[in-house]
């Protein structure tokens, strides 16, 4: 059985063969999209209804988090099913939601989406954890930005996912060039620890930056690598003067990491040497507690990592609430549809 043959049968599944050599364990789109990747009981499941005669029985299933949070993941879920015979409603990426709420609803057919009940959770609450984390930075930051530097924390095959989760939960950019361009923008950062240490000064590197960066482009060095940031960050200035557009501070925790009083001090001082433009952009171990601190203290832009990439997944939940329009539920369940003032339909 190839990749792109979907699975039908637990024959199909036992005839489905891994390359064992392949260079990455993460799952291809067409593993994704055949079926391979969801857990085997929904292909038994069918098994089971078609000889019962039941497969084709149109059903109505809703879909729903176990606590709040900001929506994501709905494109992926509404290309895993495109081409099946259903109608889907939906809220919009971005839309915040409460436990309990319908954030899906899918009709038609079982056999039509059962065996993809997996994967369309799994898009909906991992995108979901990492959106609703962003949305907690966002709300820290206030009105100054923030960039997701996220991706060195997960497999690079969902970087992306995560990435572009992050923007919809309200990072103004990300790092990671396949996150970025997913959501329609270009991907930004400035220059890592790597460049400095090998050019073996700070200065050398930054005025290399100057020389081979477009004009249009904002200009932001990392200053805390060899020397004490402040006095770094001084040397930087006076050589590039108006052209340096920041600098970012990603002191390594061993040093006790980027503090208000650091932050404080080297707004004062960029402030008595005349460079009163020049913003403070931080980076290194951030959450929405130490942004507020940071910001109050001067700091302009926001680089966080780990409380965006290390965000739970949202438990998302699928339920079928209807079958031939009749409505029923499990026990410990309310038979038939919950209403949601922003569903959309979407298919």
């Amino acid at each position: 059985m190839s990749n792109k043959e979907e699975l039908k049968t637990l024959k199909d599944v036992q005839d489905f063969r891994v390359d064992m050599d392949r260079p990455l364990h993460s799952a291809t789109h067409e593993e994704i999209l055949s079926g391979k990747t969801t857990d085997v009981y929904f292909i038994r499941t069918m098994e089971i209804l078609t000889h019962m005669g039941l497969q084709e029985k149109v059903v109505t299933a809703e879909i729903f988090p176990r606590k709040a949070g900001i929506m994501a993941g709905i494109r992926e879920a509404e290309n895993i099913l495109r081409d099946k015979n259903i109608k889907i409603w939906a809220i919009e990426e971005g839309d915040s939601f409460e436990a309990m709420d319908t954030v899906v609803r899918i009709e038609g057919p079982y056999s039509e989406f059962g065996i993809f009940e997996t994967v369309v959770l799994g898009c909906l609450s991992s995108a979901s954890g990492w959106a609703t984390a962003a949305r907690d930075c966002r709300q820290a930051c206030g009105d100054k930005p923030f960039v997701c530097f996220g991706s060195r924390h997960v497999h690079p095959a969902v970087a992306p996912v995560m990435e572009r989760a992050a923007v919809i939960g309200g990072a103004n950019n990300a790092s990671c060039i396949l996150g970025a361009k997913l959501i329609g923008k270009e991907p930004t950062g400035t220059v890592p620890h790597a460049a400095f240490i090998i050019a073996g000064d700070t200065l050398k590197v930054a005025e290399v930056y100057d020389s081979i960066t477009p004009e249009e482009h904002s200009r932001i060095i990392l200053v805390d690598t060899f020397k004490d940031e402040v006095e770094e960050t001084l040397r930087v200035a006076n050589r590039l003067k108006e052209r340096l557009g920041g600098i970012r501070l990603d002191t390594p925790s061993e040093r006790g990491g980027v503090t208000p009083g650091l932050v404080r001090e080297l707004r004062a001082r960029l402030d008595q040497e005349g460079f009163n433009w020049v913003k403070i952009f931080v980076s290194g171990g951030l959450n929405p507690d130490k942004i507020r601190l940071l910001s109050d203290a001067g700091a302009d832009a926001f680089g966080v990592g780990s409380y965006i990439s290390s965000a739970a997944p949202i438990d998302m939940t699928m339920d079928i609430k209807e079958v031939e329009g009749k409505a029923i539920a499990k026990r410990g369940r309310i038979p038939g549809l919950i209403h949601n003032d922003k569903l959309k339909r979407i298919k």
